[in-house]
């Protein structure tokens, strides 16, 4: 679980860096989600919530897509 937490935060950095509002909005997520579940014991539910943030990690490194204003009328 923790390996997991710690993945996520880094694909965070990778994927929204230098955009410090999605930063601080994934970290935020990121954090409240771990939490939420934190007191789980349920063998077959932790199992679910890390496929579940495993799938999140994939979509994130794959689907998002950062783009930079170069110009008034440009991206």
């Amino acid at each position: 679980v923790l390996k997991l937490f710690k993945s996520l935060h880094r694909t965070r950095q990778e994927v929204f860096k230098n955009d410090t509002k999605a930063l601080e909005a994934a970290r935020q997520k990121i954090n409240e989600e771990f939490r939420n579940n934190r007191d789980e014991t349920s063998e077959e539910k932790i199992n679910e919530l890390l496929k579940i943030a495993s799938d999140v990690e994939v979509i994130l490194r794959t689907s998002v897509i950062q783009a930079v204003h170069t110009d008034s009328d440009k991206i």
